[in-house]
Parts: C-alpha cells; structure tokens; sequence
C-alpha cells in the first residue's frame, strides 16, 4: 500500500506543478515561414487570393484526396469562404479578410472541433530574386493547461507544413509562369 501511496503522492504533484507553471506560460502564438520564388508579385498572387487554388499547393487538401470542400461568397474577396471535412486532416473553416492586390491575403481559422481559432496572413514581397512568400499564423488559446503546453509544440507541428506548402507553392507558381 506504501507503494501506492507514493506513486499517487508523485502523480498529484506533477499535475499540481504542471497547472501551477501553465499560469506562467503565454497564450498566443505565431507560426512564420518564408520562401524566395522566382516570379513576380502579380504571378503569385492569384494563387493564394483565390481559395480554390489553395488545393494545388496546400498539403492539407494533398493528404486527404476524400477531403470535402465547399466555398461560399465572392471569388477572390474579402468574404470568400472554404469550409472542409476530412476524417484525416479535420474539420474546419477559413474566410478571407483583408487583401492588397499582389501583396497580402490575411485569413481567419476556425477549428470547431477543437472551438480553436487563429488569425493568418501570406504576405508577398518583390525582392531581386522574384517574390518572398512570408505565411504567419497567429492564435491565442484560453487558460486551459493542456492548451496551453500544446503551444509550446505548435511551430513545430504546424511549420513543418507551412514550410511545405510554400515549396508546393513555389512549384506551382515557377511551373506556370
């Protein structure tokens, strides 16, 4: 009995101080990633304005060829909506919200599953080399401790794919123009 006694003493404690320490820990985040493509501002543009594009370049929509996709509102404007299923990749949802014609395309995600949401935008650049593709992501989550451990690992689960899609992107882009 001594035996589980300790081990239930230690368990409490881990919890304790894990909640404890979370008070201490933030709760926004930001995934960032960039790449150099060679084209112009106005070459890669159409292909992040436009939602329906995002299919050639996302890995999302790559991972889960059943995925469902569905859009609402105006084609390439503030308003245009995607909304997917997929038993793989989830559920959710993402509207356009603010745009500058060949520079920026900013998003909202919602996650309702999770009822987690984030705010990100995919800036383009003109630099020597072409354009500089930045994609950031930016989020917060609430006081809940488990949410709050899980963004500590959040760039290194979420930028793995943004780093891949923007190669995606660029191959797209540089294959078509």
């Amino acid at each position: 009995m001594g035996v589980l006694k300790k081990l239930f003493f230690t368990v409490s404690t881990l919890i304790v101080i894990g909640i404890v320490a979370s008070f201490f820990m933030p709760q926004n985040y930001t995934v960032e990633r960039s790449i150099i493509i060679d084209a112009e501002t106005s070459d890669v543009y159409p292909y992040v304005v436009n939602l329906k594009q995002w299919e050639k370049w996302g890995v999302w929509f790559k991972r889960d060829p059943d995925i469902e996709l569905s859009y609402e509102g105006p084609d390439r404007a503030i308003g245009m909506r995607l909304e997917w299923k997929s038993e793989t990749q989830g559920n959710g949802e993402m509207e356009i919200t603010l745009l500058e014609h060949n520079n920026k395309v900013g998003y909202s995600l919602f996650f309702p599953e999770l009822d987690m949401g984030s705010d990100g935008v995919v800036e383009i650049e003109a630099v020597d080399e072409g354009s500089r593709v930045t994609w950031r992501d930016k989020g917060t989550v609430d006081n809940n401790p488990v949410n709050k451990f899980f963004i500590l690992f959040i760039d290194g689960i979420i930028g793995p794919d943004f780093a891949l899609g923007l190669e995606n992107l660029k191959t797209v882009v540089e294959n078509n123009t």
